[in-house]
């Protein structure tokens, strides 16, 4: 493993940039109320996988596993600080009702399959497209600036793509046995000066997501706390937050707890299984790597990792931006409010475009 080196935010990112043009895979990243930036570089395009979850590195996997999870070979580490750089406040984006009609179809159809019991919850999506010139330098120099309370990242392989974001939610952290997840549901655009108020859809909706983590963990743990749900901040929308930590068994491994806890009822529905078949046969596009998950894997110490749920995020190639956005259908759910709330959600890159 290399030793990690100081460096100075500019110098950073002018490795970056010519990594990009080289061909060469980097993940440059900031953990959330964190003032440390940390940029992992492979010193070649090798794809590597990710076969039991033992391996050191960043790892960067897919909403389906079977996939295949990707690893960066951390050949050069490099810490700095973020220099902020002077944005002018962005405008208000206006954002398009173009797949509206198919986005309201799809829910409904989801809301039908809660109604006869095969679902009790699912989390359906929609990619947007939007034309950039923006360099990914900048790009990501906007969503440290952008959202502080988030995991900020830009990863690039020459054989998977190039992708950035500024998620809200842990998949799962783990240090000497112990576990730190959380329980993320429900969404309300932010109002300054007022605190959400949450309906009985969204309350019943983060419920059901804690109970089913918690319902799936404990077997695997030698104790498990699920705090109170409480209403958190991300960008411009509030979300239902609970914090889920816990010590795992002697027997318990790193890639158990991550088959446990991938993918989330916060991007997939519950029960899983059912959830995950109806959300690849009908919802008309590949998810690939929006709703993975990406961290660090093993990179500081054995059965050490942090990783995190990739939302808010977008792929980019060459000039074109895709960006994802979803939202939780349960039996309460209305079709107009839920496209509405992609709406919402869509602001938060578009914003950084």
């Amino acid at each position: 493993m290399p030793y990690p080196e100081n460096k100075d935010f500019n110098t950073v990112m002018e490795k970056v940039g010519l990594c990009f043009q080289k061909g060469l895979p980097f993940c440059i990243y900031r953990k959330p109320k964190e003032e440390q930036i940390t940029a992992v570089f492979q010193a070649d395009d090798r794809l590597h996988p990710v076969v039991d979850f033992t391996e050191s590195g960043f790892v960067f996997a897919p909403f389906r596993l079977e996939d295949g999870a990707v690893l960066l070979k951390p050949d050069q580490i490099y810490l700095c600080k973020h220099t902020s750089s002077v944005h002018a406040k962005a405008e208000e984006v206006l954002v398009t009702e173009a797949g509206k009609q198919a986005h309201l179809d799809l829910v409904q159809k989801g809301i039908q399959e809660i109604a006869v019991g095969r679902l009790g919850k699912v989390v359906l999506s929609r990619k947007l497209e939007k034309e950039t010139e923006k360099p990914i330098t900048e790009i990501f120099d906007k969503l440290l600036q952008s959202y502080p309370n988030a995991f900020c990242y830009l990863f690039f392989h020459p054989k998977v793509g190039t992708w950035c974001g500024a998620t809200p939610e842990t998949l799962v952290q783990i240090q000497n046995k112990t576990m730190r997840t959380m329980s993320l549901a429900a969404t309300l655009p932010f109002v300054q000066g007022e605190t959400p108020n949450w309906g009985q859809k969204e309350l019943e909706e983060q419920q059901m997501v804690s109970d089913y983590i918690k319902e799936r963990l404990t077997p695997s743990m030698e104790t498990l706390d699920v705090a109170a749900a409480k209403s958190v901040r991300a960008g411009n929308l509030w979300h239902l937050r609970s914090e889920i930590k816990g010590v795992l068994s002697q027997e318990s491994s790193v890639k158990e707890i991550i088959s446990l806890l991938h993918p989330t009822p916060a991007v997939c529905g519950i029960p899983t299984q059912a959830a995950r078949t109806f959300i690849l046969e009908n919802e008309g596009y590949q998810r690939t790597y929006y709703t993975g998950f990406l961290g660090e894997l093993n990179l500081n110490a054995k059965a050490e990792v942090s990783l995190f749920v990739n939302l808010r995020c977008m792929e980019l190639q060459g000039s074109t931006a895709s960006i994802f956005v979803g939202g939780g259908i349960t039996q309460a759910s209305d079709p107009e409010r839920e496209w509405i709330e992609t709406q919402n959600k869509s602001r938060t890159m578009l914003n950084i475009l």
